[in-house]
């Protein structure tokens, strides 16, 4: 299939449902081989049905981002078979559990914590390299509004994405001088699943669709994109630049 990213190698975790889903579908239309990850089997299969009904080509990877050697293998393999990752789309995650700061159970903050962070940290680490190796490796890590908000009851899950956000500006500072460009996205309200069990009383008829959230993030795969190290709104289609490093 041709499009502005034919040839290109794209990675996207949690690409089973939601956000991931649709932007992975976008990837592979615009060319994209998409190497697509998530743990739900069912959900990569009717993905990779609908990319190749379009023209397009997937690799599905049933992966529990929890493991964290299977990860390393992940890069390894992508090493083996390209040489090179074009395209980072790290969308897996938990919202975890809604409530007081102190009353959540340490089991649950930490499993949060370690596919929130600790995971995107590993997936990051094993594709620096292969980023690095492409003539315009985009990364592209999904945050949340909650980051800042940080309102009560949110503060586990707003940890997390802050966490996230700190990682993507570092990572962006440490490669300002190659071609890779490193941003973060806050999706606003989206009727995803997730959504739904945050907001179980909110009506997802008002929010938008994920393939339409999908379609505003996909200008950060392109090799056009020259911003890096910011945080990209999609509800006002821009980026929202950091204070400049000290």
């Amino acid at each position: 299939m041709a499009g502005r990213l034919n040839g290109a190698v794209a990675l996207v975790t949690g690409a089973s449902r939601g956000i991931g889903y649709h932007l992975a579908k976008q990837l592979a239309a615009e060319g994209a081989h998409v190497v697509a990850v998530a743990r739900t089997v069912g959900g990569l299969e009717e993905l990779d049905d609908e990319i190749r009904a379009a023209g397009g080509a997937a690799t599905l990877v049933p992966l529990d981002l929890a493991d964290m050697t299977g990860i390393d293998r992940l890069g390894g393999a992508i090493h083996e078979r390209w040489g090179k990752l074009d395209i980072l789309v790290a969308n897996a995650g938990v919202l975890g559990v809604l409530g007081p700061i102190g009353h959540i159970e340490a089991k649950v903050f930490e499993r949060t914590m370690l596919l929130n962070v600790t995971s995107t940290w590993r997936v990051i680490r094993t594709v620096d390299p292969l980023l690095r190796a492409s003539p315009a490796g985009r990364a592209i890590v999904l945050s949340s509004g909650a980051a800042h908000s940080c309102k009560a009851f949110w503060g586990l899950y707003a940890a997390t994405k802050a966490a996230d956000e700190a990682m993507v500006r570092s990572w962006a500072n440490e490669t300002a001088n190659t071609a890779l460009r490193v941003n973060s996205v806050n999706p606003g309200a989206t009727r995803t699943a997730m959504r739904a069990l945050a907001m179980p009383g909110e009506d997802p008829d008002t929010l938008p669709k994920p393939a339409d959230v999908a379609a505003r993030i996909l200008p950060l795969a392109m090799p056009e994109l020259t911003e890096t190290g910011q945080l990209f709104d999609v509800r006002q289609n821009r980026f929202l630049r950091y204070h400049a490093p000290d």
